[in-house]
């Protein structure tokens, strides 16, 4: 393929090729000519022209396929504009000659078309160049038309459309020929030509101004006739026509000629040219009226739904700002089309006619109008409503009877009724809780309205009104009681109206159904109103036989909304429901038959509608309540149900007897006994098998049911893939709404409410707008059908065998279209129940059940229905499944082999080519390859059958799936089949889109077999490759947007497995056209839903990978747009990039899946871009929120008087933010501005995981000045702020709720950013009147509840974070949260009823929450402040040295009171619902403090989400009370008396003391800490854990809790038990920390209730009888330690886990093993060495709490682990600094070594010994071998040191052990490191000062010595650094302690030796002067010491003097030196200025 790629043709390549791989190459050297041309050098090409010419035209003689010639004609054109023209006209004359020629054989036919194609192409490139010969040439294409047949007709149309775009007005002289062709064309037979015939007269129409003139009325005409048999895209291409003609009609594009004179229309007129087509069709005046006079006129529905559609062009096109001035006329004139008697004449084609209003208006007001204009529109709807409703009741009250308006109007003013209201309540539920002001304005009186419409003589008016009331409820659900209640009030009223019972009862239920969309929810005391109500309305519906059928059909159907509102409510009315379905049927057969023979028709009628009714609740109860449907309660539905059944028998005879009213109830009975039974269990009736079976055989093929199913029952079986085969119809398209009545035939209609009013409680699908039951007859059908699936499964084969024989025979009896309908309805029953033998793996059977069963798929499998066909091949391979059977699976392919080879008729053909497809999807491959191939073989011969396109789609789509399901035995046919459909792509007529679809959908099968295959380098691979790109190439021009939808799905599998080879800068050009063409009725006549699914799932994968190519590609394709005109997404992608464009399309689609994709697209891109175009996303996501120019951006914001008079000008812009004038979106709907706000979170937290400039002002501004492009999200701050505020007040709730959480982030993020200009102040000060603005309208009392907790949470964030450090500033949001207090104290009584009560437990745990939040922040502030400031944290360093933490405590406190009950009620609520199911009954009846009984499950989450916040702040409020029992004056709350109240009951009988009260606030605290810190929910925030160990730590920070824990010592063992589990889970540092200071404070506790027991025995036992005292403390007399039972065991393991953890090396497992002490030891972070330390802080203290026994039992293990963590941590460091964890580990050591236990009687020997051994480990670590690093020797001297100066003499004192110490002191006094010598020094010192002889003085005795000739060596070597004059300084205090230690008689020979050492540090007056700073220090040192000891040993001193003559001279001439610089710097410093002294810390760290 690439000797393709050259500007010529490689004919020598070319001729070697064989027939099928020329097209292939011919076709991709044209795709790569096509995007040379433009690039091409001009010199290059216009020597290459001629040659290039030639080969083009030779091609035009080749026969070229459809797509090779589009690209032959489009090169031609380029090759001519862009090279010379010179030969033109000759290439113009040739076409015209092939055109001319006489040569009709179909070989000549591509030539031809080519010629006509390259026409096009040459006049639309060259335009008016070619003007001369434009005439002759457009003659020639009309002349050749006459004869040509459809695919010459189509190809000339397009031709025709070119020629007209390309000449422009100068195509005027042929305009009407033009027009009269295309005339006869737009109804031509083939549907093909019409299409190109509206788009050829649509390019007419833009410079034909008769078109919308003159001939204004006879295009409309034509168009009508074109719609008649149309199919989908026919009637888009036509309305896309007439409803822009009508469009420019009304608004003419362009003023006339000085010569055309026209007639501007009216928006009248032209509605009247539609309503005429929409009444009487395409059919002339005459036979529309002569078909009146029959009264049998009916416009075909095709041509109404067409007329549909253009209407919507029109307005469409028109576009929202002419709407808007418009729409009351035009809704005047819609309306009227459904009042007219003529288009609902029939109560279906009343449906119909609705349908299509309702869509007229979805579709235009719906997308077209913004949320303001909407409101109007809405108010524009609801007077239309009023006006019908009006007129309505003077006719039905004016008692003239002469003047009496008849039936008819009130029939007509229903139609119209329905339409209105359902529109209404579409735009409603659209505008969600926007729509407030429009029910606010009583002007307009929407409710008033709506609800007087429920007393409507017509049914379909009342319920159209009680769904309008639904989707209001759901909009605004504040309003669902409100309206709850005064609906149940009206019908309590007006019982005695029949119209007012069905309508108010149908409202009741709506409103029921509604709940199910509100999370909020009702009261709960509105189901048992309701349950009331209905129970009185069967009661009494005896009492009135005029009003009898509409009570009962009002009470059951109340009772069917009340099962909505699920098990929650339901449970508690449950055993009343099962009464009311036990009295609705008789108790028992004989009552039945009794009853039979009594009765008459009227109560017949009565009682089949009371069973329906009551079999309806038992349906809606199963759906709904499925929780509740225990073998019970099923057991007591089976006697009602058995009567049913029983029942179903005796229904013929009812009939029989009373005639046709009783069929309708007849068959609403059945449908409901159906619709339940298959829910149910088929086990428990299959007693009544036999007769259900009977029943449904009768229903199913009953040819009295002459109602087809087929639309309704077929597609839901047929695989959703096979769908595809029956065309655009039944696939998801932007008309689906209106399109779907044509695909049902005719026979059945649509849908309605009136039908089944108990679909109006039910969820609705999500393509209709309204429920849209069938009528009785094709619903039974529906039941039967699904029914007869469940119980199939559960007969035995013998019956399954009658049956289905039963079922053959039936359909054999009738004939003609009966024989269909009953063909239909068995083979759907078989069908269904082959997919639940399927699903529940349950076999077919034996041959007898198979054959007949074959039999009857196989009849199907030839119907002439292709739906049926489609259903017969899925049957087909179902039953191959469910009979497991390889033999007899292969018989049924067996079968369509040979049917294939013989059969020659199209269903046939079709159908068998499916079946065999079919089995493959569901078996997988047959497993033979030979099978395989025939299969294959087979399928490709019947794809190239060129004479019926319909066999080649079926065969072709088989084909895919046997791709698809072949594996890789597929592999060898991979390429034979490529090139197969690379033939057919190149050859196959456009005009056959289904053929092309099938295509596309093998080229996609074989993409994927091939899979990541793709990416190979090899030859075959590459040729694959190549093939995949030219087939989505020629997919990819194909007119039919399914073909191109298909492409694109073909590129993004080609795509995800060889990304390298698709082309993005062509891809994504080409996606965002398609956007882009589609952009200004992107909602309405855009070419299909599924292509642009197919784009953005393809730009979804793209951004996935390639975000910023994406973006690029898509920016470019639109600056290179610049000859175009620009739409409006093209201005959007030019202003806002690609993502603008996507948030554009985002606001107007309203189709689901796209709009997920979009955002999922958006989500990508802001992942990979968004922290990179900061600013640009910023931009975008605040254009998208300030754009609601709808409405006042901000909710009216009431400033307090406090704020009036400060001064707010800095925010005052926050309140009136208008929209910039510049912003690229308009009006965008709250869905769309929510997505932004949640996008702005998004950003922020993209910018966490990057740069720490981002939330760092002063480093932004710094990094800003250095690279003036980057950017910071902290720069942006006040654009974030205003995005969160304008959200936070808008009218929308969603809205509001994004807007707060959007705020939350910002605090949390940029709380701590400090203002660098103002230092010590945050740089979120400045916004603290917006913030308190945006939170401020969240606490009026209209707010819903889940508002006000998201604002409650803000709240305490925005105090909690340190920013308000202004008293005033904090009090205005504190009186925020104190008013939610103040609500919270008024308690159940004083709820709102507006919710479920369930919201006010939100909203009060939300505000308790919330306080607690920000009482917790008040301590730690006030901790902070009593701190040293070092210890201050970041957030809180300067504000709180101000009075704000003080006062924000103050705050608090006022209300400490209060909160501390209301916490510990929600606490103790906390803990009951938290106790385990078999608990329930322990529940309080009456529910708790904050949630009431019925609401439980509710409730339970909102206290999972609060209660650790309120648990710390009890906690930390008890630790503040020190557990002291304040007797105040109960807080006023008025709430019952519950078990929250913690003991403070008023009542006397059962007063508790503090300490009853205390203990129960302890064990509350700690079994909510122990319960959820055992096993924390995998859903539960990390904080809870913190949380929880913090309120543990702040009660043992209190004595009489530690007494509690120190007492109980199983208590104790548990908790540490649940600590260490919580060690081995959470690697959070924070955590493990937390865990060791709590253990620690466990370990204190105990320690001191030791303390205690040992202090109180020796009080009462007396001194004398110390003897016999109890042992105290762990391990009593044996030492003996119990696992699970010990305090000091469970410590150990703790203490362990953490020390292994952190050095693995401890463990004993490994002491020893050659891993034990390999390799370096870990280096510890930060966090470790906090752990490590903490431990062994704990280890220490543990001897305390034994008794002298165990304290021996467990040393050896606290030695062992000490030493260890001493010798993996004790490494030599430059600095020689002492790290913590060896700091700590001399100070536990230190603690061991110290303790009492070491001295006591009974232990002292064996502490002595086990003493010993660890000071040996200690010194055996000197002798590293060499895998150990070299160990400090500092610290393990100062180890050694604690041993000699702590532990009792005993230890040390062994002769061996003291060499062995000495001698590790000599070797340190030796060593040549200043810092060793230092350390050694003072170790020596505190070791001499040992007031024990025995320890001090061999050491004296031994090192003395040392010391002195050490310090003798400095004379000669002088200190160079101050470590080495620090050395000396410390060697001479441990000399003078000798000497000061020394006796009397001895220390004047010390003195003798000191003296001396101290004069030979002098230096004379020279070698003072250049000496080095440490010489000279030295010289000082030595001389203050001199002097210090001169006088004190006067008499040593003068001797040694006299002795020496040299010292004494050195003395005296230091001395007098000193002298002297004394002198000078006294002098200098009179005079010099005073001097400030500058500040100095001294820090000290003193380790031992």
């Amino acid at each position: 393929m690439e000797l393709a790629h050259g500007l010529l043709l490689n004919e020598e390549v070319c001729s070697q090729l064989s027939e099928h791989q020329k097209a292939e190459f011919v076709f991709e050297w044209l795709r790569f000519l096509k995007k040379l041309l433009i690039a091409a050098d001009r010199a290059d090409l216009k020597e290459k022209q001629k040659k290039l010419v030639e080969q083009l035209t030779a091609l035009l003689n080749s026969s070229p396929g459809p797509p090779t010639r589009r690209l032959i004609a489009k090169n031609l054109g380029v090759l001519y504009s862009v090279g010379d023209t010179f030969s033109v006209y000759q290439t113009v004359d040739k076409c015209n000659e092939i055109i001319r020629s006489k040569d009709d054989s179909p070989s000549y036919l591509p030539t031809k078309l080519a010629a006509v194609a390259c026409l096009g192409a040459l006049y639309e490139q060259l335009g008016r160049l070619l003007g001369n010969s434009f005439t002759d040439t457009v003659g020639n294409l009309l002349k050749a038309m006459k004869s040509a047949e459809s695919q010459g007709r189509y190809e000339i149309m397009l031709s025709l459309e070119k020629i007209l775009r390309g000449q422009g007005v100068s195509a005027v002289p042929c305009h009407r020929d033009i027009y009269k062709a295309a005339r006869s064309c737009l109804t031509d037979r083939s549907m093909a030509v019409r299409c190109a015939a509206a788009k050829c007269l649509f390019e007419l129409q833009n410079e034909a101004v008769f078109m919308w003139s003159s001939e204004l009325e006879n295009v409309s005409t034509l168009c009508f006739k074109a719609f008649e048999g149309s199919n989908y895209d026919v009637r888009v291409a036509v309305s896309k026509l007439l409803g822009t003609i009508l469009a420019t009609a009304v608004m003419p594009k362009q003023a006339p000629g000085p010569r055309q004179s026209f007639r501007k229309s009216s928006l009248e007129d032209v509605m009247d040219l539609l309503a005429t087509g929409f009444l009487r069709g395409g059919s002339g005046f005459l036979r529309a009226s002569g078909d009146m006079l029959k009264g049998t006129s009916s416009v075909s529905r095709d041509v109404k739904v067409g007329v549909t559609q253009s209407c919507v062009v029109f307005v469409s096109t028109l576009g929202g700002q002419w709407l808007e001035r418009n729409f009351s006329t035009l809704l005047e004139h819609i309306l009227e089309l459904v009042s007219h008697p003529k288009a609902t004449q029939t109560q279906m084609d009343a449906i119909c006619c609705r349908r299509c209003i309702s869509f007229i208006l979805r579709a235009t007001v719906g997308a077209l109008l913004g949320e303001k204009a909407q409101i109007t529109a809405a108010k524009e709807i609801c007077q239309a409503v009023g006006k019908q409703k009006k007129a309505v009741d003077a006719a039905m009250s004016d008692s003239n009877i002469e003047t009496r308006v008849g039936t008819t109007d009130v029939c007509a003013s229903q139609h119209v009724l329905v339409c209105a209201l359902q529109e209404l309540g579409s735009l409603i539920l659209g505008l969600g809780t926007t729509a407030a002001p429009l029910l606010q304005d009583t002007n307009t009186g929407v409710l008033d309205t709506v609800i007087s419409v429920l007393l409507h003589p017509s049914a379909s008016a009342r319920l159209s009104a009680a769904w309008c009331l639904r989707c209001l409820a759901v909009a605004l659900p504040s309003h669902v009681s409100v309206l709850l209640d005064r609906c149940l009030e009206r019908l309590g009223a007006l019982k005695s109206c029949p119209e007012a019972v069905s309508g108010y009862s149908a409202a009741i239920a709506a409103l029921l159904g509604a709940v199910q969309q509100c999370p909020l929810g009702i009261p709960h005391g509105k189901g048992k109103m309701v349950i009331r109500l209905a129970e009185d309305l069967l009661r009494s519906a005896s009492q009135n036989s005029r009003i009898s059928v509409h009570r009962v059909q009002a009470g059951w159907l109340l009772l069917s909304a009340l099962m909505t509102l699920g098990p929650a409510v339901v449970h508690h009315h449950l055993p009343r429901m099962l009464l009311l379905w036990k009295c609705a049927f008789p108790q028992s057969p004989k009552d039945l038959d009794t009853e039979r023979s009594r009765g008459d028709s009227f109560t017949w009628l009565v009682t089949l509608e009371g069973r329906a009714g009551a079999l309806c609740v038992m349906k809606s109860f199963v759906s709904h309540c499925g929780d509740l449907l225990t073998d019970d309660v099923i057991q007591r539905l089976l006697p009602p149900l058995s009567c049913a059944v029983a029942l179903l028998t005796q229904l013929p005879s009812l009939i029989k007897a009373y005639g046709n009213p009783m069929k309708i109830i007849a068959m609403l009975f059945r449908q409901r006994l159906y619709e339940i039974l298959a829910l149910l269990p088929p086990k428990t009736y299959e007693g009544g098998f036999n007769q259900i079976l009977k029943q449904l055989v009768t229903d199913l093929t009953s040819p009295e049911n002459l109602v087809s199913a087929a639309s309704f029952l077929l597609p839901a079986l047929c695989h959703p893939d096979d769908v595809l085969l029956l065309g655009p119809a039944l696939q998801e398209t932007d008309h689906r709404f209106i399109e779907e009545q044509l695909q049902q035939g005719g026979s059945t209609g649509g849908g309605s409410l009136e039908y089944d009013p108990c679909a109006i409680c039910e969820k609705v699908s999500e393509v209709d707008i309204v429920p849209t039951p069938l009528s009785p007859a094709p619903s039974v059908i529906i039941a039967a059908v699904g029914l007869f699936g469940v119980v199939f499964p559960h007969i035995s084969a013998q019956q399954r065998a009658q049956i289905l024989e039963q079922c053959s025979e039936s359909i054999k009896q009738v004939k003609g279209s009966r024989q269909q309908t009953v063909q239909i309805h068995v083979v759907s029953a078989f069908c269904s129940a082959l997919k639940c033998l399927g699903n529940s793996r349950v076999s077919l059977g034996p041959e007898e059940v198979r054959k007949p069963a074959l039999a009857l798929v196989m009849g199907a499998l030839e119907s002439a229905n292709p739906l049926l066909r489609c259903a017969a091949a899925e049957a087909l391979s179902r039953l191959a499944q469910v009979a497991n059977d390889g033999a007899f699976t292969v018989g049924i392919a067996q079968i369509s082999f040979d049917k294939l080879k013989s059969a020659r008729d199209v269903v046939s053909r079709t159908g068998h080519s499916l079946a065999l497809g079919s089995l493959y999807r569901y078996l997988g491959g047959i497993g033979s390859s030979q099978h395989l191939s025939a299969c294959v073989g087979i399928l490709s011969a019947l794809s190239q059958d060129n004479t019926s396109p319909e066999v080649q789609m079926w065969a072709l789509h088989s084909l895919s799936l046997v791709i698809d399901s072949g594996g890789p035995l597929y592999h060898v046919h991979v390429e034979p089949s490529f090139s197969l459909v690379l033939m057919l792509l190149l050859a196959v007529p456009p005009a056959y889109v289904e053929v092309h679809q099938s295509l596309g959908r093998c080229l996609n099968a074989l993409i994927t077999t091939l899979g990541p295959e793709l990416q190979g380098s090899g030859c075959s691979v590459s040729s694959l490759r190549t093939s995949c790109l030219v087939g989505c190439a020629v997919m990819q021009d194909n007119p039919d947007c399914l073909v191109q939808a298909q492409a694109i799905s073909c590129l993004q599998q080609l795509h995800m497995f060889a990304p390298r080879h698709v082309n993005l800068t062509s891809l994504v050009p080409s996606l965002c056209e398609i956007l882009l063409d589609n952009s200004v009725l992107v909602n309405l006549c855009s070419s299909y839903l599924s292509l642009r699914r197919a784009v953005v799932a393809c730009l979804r994968q793209l951004a996935q990978r390639e975000a910023t190519e994406v973006s690029e590609h898509a920016v470019t394709l639109v600056k290179d747009l610049s000859n175009r005109e620009h739409t409006l997404l093209d201005v959007t992608i030019k202003e806002t990039g690609l993502e603008g464009a996507l948030f554009s399309l985002l606001d107007r689609e309203s189709d689901r899946r796209l709009c997920r994709d979009i955002k999922e697209t958006l989500g990508h891109m802001l992942t990979s871009m968004a922290v990179g175009k900061l600013s640009q996303w910023l931009k975008l996501c605040k254009d998208v929120l300030s754009a609601s120019a709808d409405f006042a951006t901000a909710a009216p914001v009431e400033m307090t008087q406090e704020e009036e008079d400060g001064d707010r000008v800095d925010d005052a812009s926050v309140f009136t933010s208008k929209p910039e004038k510049s912003c690229p979106f308009t009006n965008p709907r709250w869905a769309t501005r929510v997505f932004a706000a949640e996008c702005v979170c998004r950003i922020i937290s993209q910018c966490e995981n990057e740069d720490e400039a981002h939330f760092n002002m002063a480093l932004a501004q710094e990094r800003r000045l250095r690279d003036p492009t980057s950017d910071f999200l902290v720069l942006h701050l006040a654009d974030l702020i205003r995005m969160a505020f304008m959200a936070a007040t808008d009218h929308s709730d969603q809205l509001r709720l994004s807007g707060l959480q959007t705020l939350l982030v910002i605090i949390r993020k940029f709380a701590a950013v400090p203002e660098p200009e103002f230092p010590g102040h945050v740089i979120l000060e400045q916004y603290q009147a917006s913030v308190g603005a945006a939170l401020r309208p969240a606490f009026t009392p209209d707010t819903p509840p889940d508002v006000t907790a998201k604002a409650c949470q803000v709240c305490s964030a925005w105090i909690a974070s340190g920013v308000v450090s202004d008293l005033g500033d904090l009090r205005r949001v504190h009186q925020l949260l104190a008013s939610s207090l103040v609500k919270v104290q008024a308690g159940k009584e004083a709820q709102n009823q507006l919710y479920n009560e369930s919201t006010s437990t939100m909203e009060t745990l939300a505000v308790l929450k919330a306080w607690a939040e920000v009482y917790i922040v008040a301590i730690k502030c006030q901790k902070l402040c009593d701190s040293p400031p070092k210890q201050l944290s970041k957030i809180y360093c300067e504000d709180y040295s101000s009075p704000s933490a003080e006062g924000l405590l103050n705050l608090v406190q006022a209300d400490l009171t209060t909160l501390s009950k209301l916490w510990l009620a929600a606490l103790q609520d906390y803990t009951l619902l938290t106790l385990p199911q078999e608990y329930t009954a322990q529940l309080p009846a009456g529910g708790g403090a904050f949630y009431t009984a019925e609401t439980v499950e509710h409730a339970r989450s909102h206290y999972v989400s609060s209660w650790a916040p309120i648990l710390h702040a009890t906690a930390v409020w008890l630790n503040s009370t020190g557990f002291i029992v304040v007797d105040e004056e109960p807080a006023n709350l008025s709430r019952p008396v519950t078990p929250t109240t913690m003991g403070q009951s008023t009542s006397l009988a059962n007063v508790k003391s503090p300490e009853d009260i205390n203990t129960d606030r302890f064990y509350l605290i700690l079994g909510i800490c122990v319960e959820f810190l055992c096993s924390p929910r995998s859903d539960a925030p990390m904080e809870s854990i913190p949380a929880c160990l913090q309120s543990l730590q702040s009660l043992l920070d209190v004595p009489w809790p530690r007494s509690k824990i120190g007492n109980d010592q199983a208590l104790s063992v548990e908790l540490l038990n649940v600590l260490h589990r919580l060690i081995l889970t959470r690697e959070s540092p924070a955590v493990q920390l937390a865990v060791l200071e709590l253990v620690r404070q466990i370990i204190c506790a105990a320690e001191e209730h030791v303390k205690e027991k040992r202090r109180s025995a020796e009080v009462d036992d007396g001194a004398e009888e110390k003897e016999t005292l109890p042992e105290f403390g762990e391990g009593k007399d044996t030492g003996g330690l119990v696992p699970g039972k010990s305090l000091v065991f469970a410590t150990l393991e703790l203490s362990l886990c953490i020390l292994v953890r952190q050095l693995p090396q401890l463990n004993p497992k490994l002491v020893g093993s050659p891993s034990g002490h390999g390799g370096k030891p870990q280096t510890l972070t930060e966090n470790d060495c906090k752990l490590v330390s903490a431990a062994l802080g704990i280890l220490s203290d543990l001897p305390c709490i034994c008794s002298p026994e165990g304290s021996v039992s467990i040393l050896p293990t606290i030695l062992f682990l000490i030493t260890g963590v001493l010798r993996e941590t004790a490494v030599k460091v430059p600095s020689g600094q002492i790290s913590l964890p060896v700091s700590a580990a001399l100070q536990a050591l230190k603690a061991v070594v110290s303790s009492p236990m070491a001295r006591a009687e009974k232990s002292s020997a064996a502490w002595t010994r086990l003493l010993r051994c660890a000071l040996v480990t200690l010194l055996d670590f000197w002798n590293t071998d060499e895998m150990h690093p070299e160990l400090d020797d500092i610290s393990l001297l100062t180890a050694i040191t604690i041993f000699i100066v702590s532990a009792s003499p005993d230890v040390t004192a062994v002769q061996c052990l003291q060499s062995r110490c000495i001698d590790k002191f000599k070797r340190s006094l030796d060593s040549k490191d200043p810092l060793i010598l230092t350390r050694c020094y003072q170790l020596l010192l505190s070791i001499f000062r040992n007031p024990s002889q025995a320890v001090s003085v061999p050491y004296i005795q031994s090192l003395g010595s040392v010391i002195v000739s050490r310090l003798q060596r400095v004379e000669k070597r002088k200190p160079e650094s101050s470590a080495e004059l620090q050395a000396i300084q410390e060697g001479v205090k441990a000399l003078e302690v000798l000497v000061s230690m020394a006796d009397e008689e001895h220390r004047s020979q010390l003195m003798a030796i000191l003296l001396p050492l101290l004069i030979s540090f002098l230096l004379d007056e020279n070698a003072l002067a250049c000496a080095q700073n440490p010489a000279r220090n030295l010289h000082e040192f030595a001389l203050q010491n001199l002097m210090r000891i001169g006088p004190r040993y006067s008499s040593v001193f003068k001797t040694l003097m006299a002795s020496s003559p040299s010292m004494k001279a050195r003395l005296e001439a230091a001395v007098k030196g000193n002298q002297e610089s004394v002198k000078a710097k006294t002098a200098a410093l009179h005079s010099k200025p005073p001097e400030k002294n500058s500040p100095s810390i001294q820090l000290k760290t003193n380790f031992l």
